[in-house]
């Protein structure tokens, strides 16, 4: 079986309507990352500032810490016009603050739980000294 010679690939035969669909992502893409990511900050700053009123320093130290950190980090990286890493900082400190409030929430939910059950084993020892006598 003769093969046949592969053909050379030429633009003229991609039709203009992809050629500008791919254009066009090139730009929005290019476009995307000069911007500075003040949508993100704003949610990391949340993130970060509930994590912190949940008592995510006290129940989730290090999780609170590396969010933290890179929250800072993402700030320098935003100063730097470095829009990317601050961005990538950012998600990567919101996620962290995520951690670290929830940590501290079922922290918190143990504690009530397992003071609830203190309270209903002296109520039940109480009635027992009462049955008893």
């Amino acid at each position: 079986m003769k093969k046949n010679p592969p053909r050379a690939y030429h633009l003229s035969h991609v039709r203009p309507a992809r050629l500008a669909g791919l254009a066009l992502s090139g730009l929005i893409l290019a476009g995307c990352a000069g911007n500075p990511p003040t949508e993100q900050f704003a949610l990391t700053e949340t993130a970060v500032n509930e994590a912190v009123s949940a008592g995510g320093t006290e129940h989730a130290p290090v999780e609170m810490k590396a969010a933290q950190e890179k929250w800072r980090d993402a700030g320098v990286a935003m100063e730097k016009k470095d829009y990317d890493r601050a961005r990538s900082l950012a998600e990567q400190a919101e996620w962290d603050a995520h951690v670290a409030e929830r940590k501290a929430r079922v922290a918190k939910a143990q504690k009530a739980l397992e003071e609830a059950k203190k309270g209903i084993d002296m109520q039940h020892e109480e009635r027992m000294r009462n049955i008893q006598q």
